[in-house]
């Protein structure tokens, strides 16, 4: 089986490369000119040169593959130029599902993400849990949950493509790294003063890239599957880093108004001002006012997933942190 893989050589992209290569595929990995190759390199694969915002490049990497994962995103919790965003987000994938559609593909694994899902306090989201786009905080969220559109109306006029929803992934090579990956890094620093009530559904990555293959393998068309892990408080996550690291974990709680307002000073200081990516964020706060809860019973019932805890890749995580020179 020849697969051709986007965001390959970023944190859960190259996950899905390593596990598919394991089982025997051959690859095709999408790089950018300017891709760091570093979680790729020890990986057998064909790479190949392009852009998400380059249809002719995409056809061109997708042509006699039979099978397509589309996991590349820019995933930012703050970005000057909303628009780029949603160039690589929502039209990259209208390419992406264009050119295998174009080229026969057998079947299209999207990566979307829960930050689709709808939330409420209190009931962890589900695949059919109500939503709409109004309830999209942030040029991130809105832009996944157009490019999940996209997918979904890609299977309903016929052309084999299956979701899955990661929730918030956490292990080793997390490159960049991610938003969450930033959370252990501060950590690590000790930049974590305090924290905010909120949670999230921690997921090993490893884990996920293997939910990938059992969506190939398992999906139906057009469905969507949560990929989670353990529903933890922000709190939580902290105690158990404190448990690994030895470090201590934070015990002043922020109040919502106090973080929400940091944001802001945050925003326009580093963001507009210094031109850089703040750390703390008006939308991540926002964001942070319902904990990001999910179940993964419906991939549990058809994909053959299972919850594993996230202690072992918290661990993994720091390790990779600290040798790898960001803490």
């Amino acid at each position: 089986m020849l697969a051709f893989l986007t965001g390959a050589t970023g944190f859960v992209g190259s996950h899905v490369a390593r596990a598919l290569s394991d089982q025997g595929a051959d690859l095709r990995l999408l790089v950018r000119a300017n891709s760091n190759l570093k979680n790729v390199e020890d990986i057998k694969a064909e790479l190949v040169t392009g852009d998400l915002r380059d249809p002719a490049s995409l056809e061109k990497g997708i042509a006699g593959c039979e099978v397509v994962f589309h996991v590349a995103a820019d995933y930012r919790l703050w970005v000057r130029d909303p628009d780029e965003m949603y160039r690589s987000n929502v039209e990259g994938t209208r390419a992406i599902l264009e050119a295998a559609r174009k080229n026969r593909v057998r079947r299209v694994v999207y990566t979307s993400s829960v930050a689709t899902m709808g939330f409420a306090n209190g009931k962890p989201a589900e695949e059919n849990s109500p939503v709409s786009l109004d309830n999209m905080i942030g040029p991130y969220k809105r832009s996944k949950f157009k490019a999940e559109q996209v997918a979904i109306e890609a299977a309903r006029a016929g052309q084999d493509v299956v979701i899955v929803n990661p929730s918030t992934p956490v292990g080793e090579c997390d490159i960049k790294p991610t938003p969450t990956g930033r959370i252990v890094v501060d950590f690590l620093k000790r930049k974590f003063p305090a924290y905010v009530d909120t949670g999230l559904n921690l997921v090993d990555v490893k884990e996920c890239a293997l939910g990938h293959i059992s969506a190939l393998e398992k999906g139906r068309t057009g469905e969507r599957y949560i990929l989670g892990g353990e529903n933890l408080t922000l709190k939580q996550i902290l105690d158990k880093l404190a448990s690994i690291t030895g470090l201590p974990s934070p015990t002043i709680r922020v109040p919502y108004v106090l973080a929400l307002a940091t944001g802001v000073v945050d925003e326009i200081v580093t963001g507009r001002i210094r031109g850089r990516e703040p750390r703390a964020t008006i939308d991540a706060v926002r964001m942070g006012r319902k904990k990001m809860f999910v179940s993964s019973a419906k991939a549990e019932r058809e994909l053959g997933w299972k919850r594993a805890p996230v202690d072992d890749a918290l661990r993994r995580a720091a390790d990779w942190f600290r040798a790898n020179g960001y803490a």
